[in-house]
């Protein structure tokens, strides 16, 4: 698996949702949040077009991309590097750490017990 940057990873979330898009679109959402500008979007995804991340229809004027990637894999194999690196492959590390570091919310909370009891049931 190539593993995106912080850059294509935004980019990538967004298209995931919003595919295809052209350049301009991506540029859009992205200045919804922050100033970043058409060029620095533009090399960003054309990086990723060579790294294997996207698809570039060019067919039209405007070039609309789409993803070469699935999400669930890219998130489960980036998951996984980073509770490897970080919580030595310990999954029950993170998650304490991500309950006794945030707000968790009753709502959340619920649905970590469902899942547990999914999880459980399954393993019987």
């Amino acid at each position: 698996m190539v593993k995106p940057t912080d850059s294509e990873l935004e980019v990538l979330q967004l298209l995931w949702s919003n595919q295809p898009c052209s350049v301009r679109e991506i540029n859009d959402f992205l200045n919804e949040n922050r100033i970043v500008g058409y060029t620095t979007t533009l090399k960003i995804m054309q990086i990723m077009f060579e790294k294997g991340l996207v698809l570039r229809d060019t067919n039209q004027r405007s070039h609309l991309y789409t993803t070469d990637v699935e999400e669930h894999e890219t998130k489960s194999g980036l998951l996984k590097e980073f509770v490897f690196s970080t919580f030595k492959g310990s999954t029950t590390d993170l998650v304490l750490s991500a309950l006794g570091n945030n707000d968790t919310t009753l709502i959340e909370l619920q649905k970590i017990k469902l899942l547990i009891d999914r999880l459980e049931n399954d393993q019987s």
